[in-house]
């Protein structure tokens, strides 16, 4: 599931000599390149800075998709199959598991190497099931701020939450060798799950990012600074870093043979399984990325040549894309287009906010008013240009548990009904000034957060003249995008919007209000038992009509108690250089760079 993209997310993305990679970085130590080597060079621009590389402790795109490059989790999905499969990546084959889905054996393929670091000492060193292990157990960790712990946690791992609560308990640190019953090595090559509750799609975690696997003693080693220091097994490692401007991958030479292959591509893509036929990755030797975080300036970037790919800016579609076809100017340069719909662009609202939180009659009226004053479809109209289709859930399509069907409040704004709603509860204008104070007559003040990007500027103008229409006064918290997530790790927002990214289960986005989930992905910190249990009943089922009905009351709840207000559905459109080729955006895989190839 890939965090925050920054409405999420991503979708939710990213992933050295002795000393950090930001040394390297300042002594340009890494060759220029061939003029061979420059025509593999892919070149590309990430519209926000990543805050670093050890995967427990980002959250941003920008640092997922790095990451994804250089750990490799143990399965992967399907590049070209569609519904999504999960297929091995380092296993090698998928999991054995238990009827019951309490118990997994994974196998993972001998031979696949870390990339060189002096901390091996010159020698190979060879991944093996305890690296997995350590580095599950990294998570559990009191001493590492991360705000994926809870993915672990639902699944109920024996024995490690136990030992997080000692350690936390005794304030002594993590006893990563401390035996569990869930989480063991087998052998060398084999290790063994074991959950407190039956979990079908428990795999899918397998696949994520954030479980790629690190190695021990490079942790160890550069502790006070792992997030500059990432050594995986991935087709690529990280070459030079200049935080906030520029990101390099290069090759990794110790990377395993690797060639395409798919369990059966999609119709519309057979086109990239001719092509990828034999073909072994990575297929470019660099990976040049720029951090360019205002569109226009990245726009015009790709327009002078000194980008290959380019997200288009959702703010400068119509110059894009006007009208949904590829402009033609764009078009006699050659340049190629892919549209994909992914993800949920949301705005949370804190539950323990003394102002609009709880589930008091008044707060949820209060939230509801909200809900119905602003106007999702005219945010997408004049900020993103269409790019996007409106919500009616969290649940977004091409995910389990999207109900095509429904139309919901989140998509119906009213502002006659926002207004007599305020009304009805005794949100009213007391002193004339305009503004409606709260039934008890103190002040009211909606507190918004924003990055000072100027697409985020033009959303707050559409909170500001949305909320003003009903007499509901609002203010603006501009911050970075890192210093937002960890004020909203810490309950310190009161609103803030960004974009979750597709996940191939909607477990995932029930779980942004699942009570135990806050303060990690629940930014909402909403807590509601009737929703915790249908979330929990869910969870044990398998896919199919009861599991479905569960999810669908409990998006009812969300509905009506609204902890988020989903926005719309992101169109993300790439646009390709005539030197590129292959696919790139898959809706939940993150290396996106492993089969692409520039001439």
């Amino acid at each position: 599931m890939k965090r925050r993209a920054l409405l999420a997310g991503g979708a939710a993305l990213a992933g050295g000599l002795a000393g950090s990679v930001a040394n390297r970085a300042a002594s340009a130590a890494v060759p220029a390149p061939t003029a061979a080597a420059a025509s593999r060079t892919l070149r590309v621009a990430f519209d926000f800075a990543e805050t670093g590389f050890d995967p427990p402790r980002v959250g941003d795109q920008s640092s997922i998709r790095v990451i994804a490059h250089i750990f490799e989790p143990l399965l992967t999905y399907d590049l070209l199959a569609r519904p999504a499969v999960l297929v091995p990546q380092t296993a090698a084959a998928l999991p054995e598991a238990s009827a019951d889905f309490r118990r997994f054996v994974v196998t993972l393929q001998p031979g696949i190497l870390f990339a060189d670091d002096p901390v091996f000492q010159g020698r190979p060193r060879e991944l093996v099931a305890a690296d997995y292990v350590y580095t599950f157990k990294r998570f559990y960790d009191p001493a590492i701020r991360t705000e994926h712990l809870y993915l672990f946690e639902n699944e109920k791992i024996l024995g490690l939450s136990e030992l997080r609560a000692a350690a936390l308990k005794s304030r002594t640190p993590f006893p990563y060798d401390a035996p569990v019953a869930g989480l063991r090595v087998l052998d060398r090559y084999r290790l063994e799950v074991v959950l407190a509750a039956p979990s079908p799609r428990f795999t899918q975690l397998l696949a994520g990012w954030m479980t790629g696997a690190v190695a021990r003693e490079v942790i160890e080693a550069f502790a006070d600074d792992p997030q500059a220091h990432p050594v995986g097994t991935g087709p690529f490692r990280l070459a030079q870093w200049r935080r906030a401007s520029r990101i390099v991958l290069e090759r990794n030479p110790s990377f395993r043979e690797q060639v395409f292959h798919t369990v059966g591509a999609a119709p519309e893509l057979q086109h990239f399984a001719a092509q990828l036929a034999g073909v072994r990755a990575p297929r470019v030797d660099r990976v040049e990325i720029d951090i360019v975080e205002e569109s226009q300036p990245r726009w015009l970037a790709f327009l002078n040549g000194e980008h290959d790919v380019l997200t288009v800016p959702r703010d400068l579609g119509q110059l894009a894309m006007p009208g949904g076809r590829l402009a033609p100017f764009l078009q006699r340069q050659g340049v190629v287009a892919e549209r994909q719909v992914n993800g949920i662009a949301h705005t949370f609202i804190n539950q323990e906010d003394a102002v609009i939180g709880g589930l008091a009659p008044e707060r949820v009226a209060l939230r509801r008013a909200v809900m119905l004053a602003y106007d999702s479809a005219e945010e997408l109209r004049l900020v993103f240009n269409g790019q996007g289709l409106t919500a009616q859930s969290l649940i977004p399509p091409g995910t389990y548990g999207h109900d095509p069907g429904l139309r919901s409040e989140m998509s119906a704004p009213s502002p006659a009904r926002a207004q007599a709603l305020l009304d009805l509860y005794g949100y009213l204008d007391r002193d004339g000034d305009g503004w409606r104070e709260a039934p008890d007559g103190r002040p009211l003040t909606l507190r918004i957060a924003f990055t000072p990007d100027r697409r985020a500027r033009a959303s707050s103008e559409v909170w500001l003249r949305r909320m003003k229409a009903v007499g509901l006064r609002v203010v603006f918290e501009f911050a970075p995008f890192g210093e937002l997530i960890r004020r909203s790790l810490a309950g310190q927002i009161m609103m803030w919007g960004f974009i979750w990214s597709s996940s191939p289960d909607g477990d995932f986005f029930l779980g942004l209000a699942y009570g135990p989930n806050a303060g990690q992905s629940n930014d909402a910190r909403f807590r509601l038992p009737a929703f915790d249990r249908l979330y929990e009943q869910q969870r044990v089922l398998p896919n199919g009509p009861e599991r479905l009905a569960l999810m669908q009351q409990a998006q009812r709840l969300l509905l009506a108690y609204v902890p988020y207000i989903a926005h719309y559905h992101p169109a993300y459109v790439e646009l390709f250089r005539p030197r590129v080729s292959g696919p790139l955006r898959h809706p939940f895989n993150s290396d996106w760079y492993r089969w692409v190839n520039v001439r």
